[in-house]
């Protein structure tokens, strides 16, 4: 089995922190948000990865370090590390083809800004199993229509009139990837494009066209990261199922002084917490220094110095400074605000 990953794209919509650092590299609750994908993808398919292929974006970006890191976590589920580049930001088809040498035999394309909590057995007997989550705004969304045997006939996007309420939370299983890159090579062929980009759908559509097997596959969370409100709450969400699942979320190395934790929190690697509460749901990077603070539901990432705050719903990148009596406040890395 391989894991296919585009994660090409800078974003915009979580800036200012990934005006430095590529969203899916983003921690939530003190893993980034790829790490956190793959492996939770790795433990719902319950057999071993073969390869994990990913899909960057521009070298001064994406760059030896973000590429070392990857390979690691290929390294951790005993896969092979395949890093390819998107040389230009041409949509999610594109994305997938720039990996064309790795789309063979069993796949799941997962694109990395998106979080799941999921527990059920795959349908191999299907070409292609779509992960949906029964949402309350189907209007709002990508959704699949199924026929009277739960099978996928149709993707529609954002629809104004009913279809379903099965939103495409952006994760694909492929019994043979490979018949997705023939059909996706069409649609580059003949400049098959939306806005100027070549979508993914284009090429499950041709499968369709051609009867072949969709079923959906449902998750019991979806959690996004596409802006600041909904990383936090993300943050949030899974602090709570890690708590639940007793996961060590406290280095042995925090140092506190006078210092309250409300769990659940994952503290880092030789934080120091003096006169301040934290908690709950707050998530703090290695080496960041909090003082006379306290903060809830809130992510802070490393090496930054945090004093006289008092926050809620807050994000904090890298390296800021901030002393101040704001709440609610997104601060990009090397920031400082006294």
């Amino acid at each position: 089995m391989k894991i296919i990953v585009p994660m090409a794209g800078r974003g915009s919509r979580l800036r200012p922190h990934t005006l430095t650092i590529p969203k899916p590299l983003i921690p939530v609750a003190g893993k980034p948000i790829v790490h956190r994908l793959v492996t939770d993808i790795a433990k719902v398919l319950g057999e071993p990865i073969d390869e994990v292929a990913f899909i960057l974006g521009d070298p001064a970006f994406f760059g030896n370090d973000i590429v070392e890191s990857l390979m690691e976590l290929a390294d951790e589920l005993g896969a092979k590390a395949s890093i390819y580049r998107q040389d230009k930001p041409l949509g999610t088809g594109h994305a997938i083809m720039s990996a064309k040498e790795s789309l063979s035999g069993p796949a799941v394309i997962a694109y990395a800004d998106t979080l799941i909590r999921a527990d059920f057995d795959l349908d191999k007997s299907a070409d292609s199993v779509i992960w949906v989550k029964q949402v309350k705004r189907p209007e709002a969304y990508g959704v699949v229509k199924l026929n009277g045997n739960k099978e996928i006939v149709e993707l529609v996007e954002k629809p104004q009139e009913f279809v379903s309420d099965l939103a495409v939370i952006g994760i694909y299983y492929f019994k043979d990837v490979g018949v997705l890159k023939n059909e996706l090579q069409h649609v580059l062929d003949n400049d098959i494009t939306h806005g100027g980009e070549y979508q993914i759908n284009d090429g499950i559509k041709r499968m369709m066209q051609k009867g072949m097997k969709f079923v959906p596959g449902k998750v019991d969370e979806w959690m996004d990261c596409g802006n600041k409100n909904v990383t936090v709450e993300t943050n949030q969400r899974m602090l709570g199922f890690l708590e639940k699942e007793g996961e060590n979320m406290m280095a042995d190395s925090v140092q506190q002084e006078n210092a309250n934790i409300v769990e659940p929190c994952f503290i880092g690697e030789n934080v120091v917490l003096k006169n301040t509460t934290v908690g709950p749901f707050v998530s703090v990077g290695a080496n960041t220094v909090i003082e006379n603070s306290t903060i809830k539901n809130s992510l802070i990432q490393s090496n930054s110095k945090i004093s006289n705050a008092n926050l809620d719903n807050a994000m904090i990148g890298n390296h800021v400074v901030y002393n101040g009596n704001f709440e609610t406040i997104s601060i990009g890395d090397y920031s400082v605000l006294e």
